[in-house]
This record gives C-alpha cells, sequence and structure tokens, in this order.
C-alpha cells in the first residue's frame, strides 16, 4: 500500500472515529458505505494491472524484453473528473502501452461517470486509436467487473484475453 493510500485510510478511520464520538450515525453509515466500495474498487483496479503484469510476464518468458513501471498515487484525468490510483507502463523500445485505473478521492477530483466505481484506460503511445476506456461496475456475481466502454457508450465485459491482446500489440 503507497503512503498515499494509507494516509487516506487512516483519514476514514479518523473521520469514523469522530463520527461515532459524535453521534452521527449517518455519517459512520456513509463512511462505512465509502470503505466497503473503496475496498471494492482497490481489489478490481489490482486485477486490472495484475492481468497486465501476467501476461507481461507471459510474454517476456518467450523473450519478449518488455520493461515494466509502476506509479501509485498517480493522478489522471477523465472528463472533468481526476481519479487517484495507480499507472503502470509496459515498453519495447519505442512502444508503449499505460494502464492507468483509479477513482476520485475527494469530493473536488469529481465523479466517475456511467455509475461506475472507478475508471481506467489502456492508451497506446503513437497508435490512440488502439487506446480503450474501462469502468468498474457493481455487479451482482461478485464484487464488480470491468466493462469496456466504446466511442458511443456501448458496454462490453473486459477479459484477461483483451488485455494479453493489447500487451501483445507492443510486439507488432
Amino acid at each position: 500500500m503507497s503512503g498515499f493510500d494509507e494516509d487516506y485510510d487512516s483519514r476514514m478511520a479518523e473521520a469514523q472515529t469522530r463520527a461515532r464520538a459524535e453521534g452521527r450515525g449517518d455519517v459512520v453509515e456513509y463512511l462505512s458505505l465509502r470503505a466497503a466500495n473503496d475496498s471494492v474498487r482497490a481489489r478490481g483496479v489490482e486485477w486490472l494491472l495484475d492481468s497486465v503484469m501476467a501476461a507481461a510476464g507471459e510474454l517476456n518468458r518467450e523473450g519478449a524484453g518488455l520493461t515494466l513501471a509502476r506509479t501509485d498515487s498517480h493522478r489522471f484525468r477523465v472528463g472533468n473528473s481526476t481519479m487517484v490510483g495507480s499507472r503502470l507502463t509496459l515498453s519495447r523500445g519505442l512502444r508503449s502501452l499505460t494502464v492507468e485505473a483509479g477513482w476520485p478521492r475527494a469530493p473536488r477530483d469529481g465523479i466517475v461517470r456511467g455509475g461506475g466505481l472507478a475508471s481506467a484506460r489502456a492508451a497506446h503511445f503513437g497508435d490512440r486509436r488502439r487506446d480503450e476506456e474501462f469502468l468498474l461496475v457493481p455487479s451482482n456475481r461478485e464484487d464488480a467487473r470491468w466493462l469496456v466502454v466504446d466511442g458511443k457508450g456501448a458496454r462490453t465485459d473486459l477479459h484477461e484475453e483483451r488485455l494479453r491482446a493489447h500487451v501483445a500489440r507492443l510486439l507488432d
């Protein structure tokens, strides 16, 4: 867990303690829901990044020579909102794939549009037509699931095969 995440969790716990001491059950309930959603968001982001890293690892074992760099406490814009999360960059020569995933942490950061819990994107340096946007949404079957959102707003499930295809494009 990054220092940012530890500080965030600590501040949320302090706020819950203060709300309980002041008898603010409504605030305690909100903060509990927020903490539960943040836990789902964090697991969703980790699944996404772990899946991309696993795909890169498979290709590297076959001699691809991909380099990986991860940045936590990363901020990126989605529309008018700021997401806070992680960035993973895979490189091979001049080609690179950047995967960013996160969610707004403070009210000034804005919202995740479309009923989502978190936002992400896969961006191909020099080949923007291959970029994709992802949205983490609540699911009845599991904690949450990632969807691919196309330019027209259509949504389809995001599977590991699609992430592997993004990574494999670095070898084209």
